[in-house]
């Protein structure tokens, strides 16, 4: 069992919305082709399967305490949720610029992108402890895109959800392929989502006959809206708690229903 990272007031904040109950939390290695991958499990204490499920996809920041933290706050919604790896274990960005250069290699590499997050995916599905017929996929910013880019590939899953996630893509959907329900949570007023990117998206899921699509659009939100301590307007990233808490309560009616 992994030992409980110290948290951040705003990441403290945002577990504690949760109630709290034993939750248990271990590292889990696994690979993608030549690519050693670490991702962050965590379910209920008490957990005996079979269970639903949910893999949480990290944003462009990599393996961070938000994305260990939406893990411990499924896994006490009573989910059993793996914080996903998408870069790998030795490509862990340091900096922005690192970031920026590790997810512009993943966009410009649609195939590349589907393989690191389906080898996730599973990863999760190979727990004793996981309905493998009662799955979702979820992500933030970067891993949004990871998520829809799931549904595009054909997922076995019940649902993908993506949280101000990039919404294009070097491959759109082809008919028939997207068969998972996908929820897209989006600020209105972010720059890298605008709303010719939604307007295009929805054209890509209408096209490709997915059955069962939403977008939801939070006024005045920026991009990021969802991580807490994302603070830089000038660049149109900023965390906004009225979003956030309306975007989870969205995600948890979304999972009741597709997973039970």
């Amino acid at each position: 069992m992994t030992s409980a990272p110290t948290l951040t007031p705003e990441l403290e904040r945002i577990l504690d919305s949760v109630p709290a109950v034993p939750v248990a939390t271990d590292a889990l290695r696994y690979s993608c082709g030549d690519a050693e991958l670490e991702g962050y499990l965590a379910a209920p204490a008490d957990a005996a399967g079979p269970r639903p499920a949910v893999l949480v996809l990290h944003d462009w920041a990599g393996m961070t305490d938000h994305v260990r933290v939406r893990a411990q706050m499924l896994a006490r919604l009573g989910y059993v949720a793996l914080a996903g790896d998408v870069f790998g274990v030795d490509e862990q960005p340091a900096s922005p610029e690192e970031s920026a250069a590790l997810a512009g290699r993943y966009y410009g590499d649609v195939e590349l992108f589907r393989a690191r997050v389906l080898a996730n995916l599973d990863a999760l599905r190979a727990d004793p402890r996981v309905d493998t017929a009662r799955i979702a996929v979820m992500g933030y910013c970067f891993g949004g895109s990871g998520a829809l880019e799931a549904a595009r590939a054909g997922a076995d899953v019940r649902g993908v959800v993506s949280f101000h996630g990039g919404l294009g893509t070097g491959a759109p959907a082809e008919a028939g392929s997207v068969t998972a329900s996908v929820l897209v949570l989006t600020g209105a007023d972010d720059p890298m989502v605008p709303v010719s990117a939604v307007a295009e998206f929805q054209d890509e899921v209408r096209g490709a006959g997915a059955p069962d699509w939403q977008v939801v659009s939070y006024s005045d939100a920026l991009h990021a809206f969802a991580v807490p301590g994302a603070d830089a307007p000038e660049h149109g990233v900023a965390y906004q708690e009225t979003a956030d808490r309306r975007s989870w309560v969205a995600l948890q009616d979304f999972l009741r229903e597709r997973l039970g």
